[in-house]
């Protein structure tokens, strides 16, 4: 099986303190959105791509894609996914470790910003574009969704991820550059 590491830029980040069980909540992929994929191709996955990896695979929530790193799993209840018009959505309710504790740590302060996911296309469905200079791939159907990372850097532009408390991470969530005003804010105050 090959697997394929997708990841992403541009994550929107909210910390709060108001709540014991603070989660991480945002977009491991965005619908319709193209990316370079290393010079090679172009790629835009399609709404409706990780619908049936959803229902049926056990998939992790990761700290950089090190499965020594989880901080959150389907199975276990500490990772939600789901499509919704936008994208692949994620919330991620972390272990009291080290581990989430300075990842937390790191997306409060703006220093990781960014997500990615890991699939295989074995049982998927894509289609190729070669007119361009550029060929795009269109992912209409990934085959396994295996995973879902908070990482440093990325691929894609458009995903988010943030730091929410429970009751926030039902509401909508701020962009990163609503929660660097409010923070700029504060400290002119």
């Amino acid at each position: 099986m090959n697997n394929e590491v997708r990841v992403h830029a541009g994550m929107k980040v909210e910390a709060r303190a108001d709540e014991s069980m603070p989660r991480l909540v945002g977009y491991s992929a965005v619908f319709e959105t193209e990316a370079n994929i290393g010079g090679m191709f172009r790629e835009v996955i399609r709404k409706g791509a990780f619908t049936d990896a959803i229902l049926r695979d056990d998939i992790h929530a990761l700290d950089n894609h090190d499965y020594g790193r989880v901080i959150g799993r389907k199975k276990a209840g500490t990772l939600t996914i789901s499509e919704d018009e936008r994208g692949l959505r994620v919330e991620i309710t972390p272990p009291n470790t080290t581990i989430a504790r300075d990842l937390m740590e790191n997306i409060g302060a703006g220093n990781i910003d960014q997500m990615s996911f890991s699939f295989s296309m074995e049982g998927g469905r894509q289609v190729w574009d070669e007119s361009g200079d550029i060929p795009l791939r269109s992912i209409e159907k990934v085959g396994e969704l295996l995973e879902v990372s908070v990482v440093p850097r990325g691929a894609y532009e458009t995903t988010e991820i943030a730091l929410r408390s429970l009751a926030a991470s039902r509401q909508g969530m701020e962009t990163a550059q609503e929660f660097r005003l409010r923070v700029k804010r504060k400290l002119i105050r």
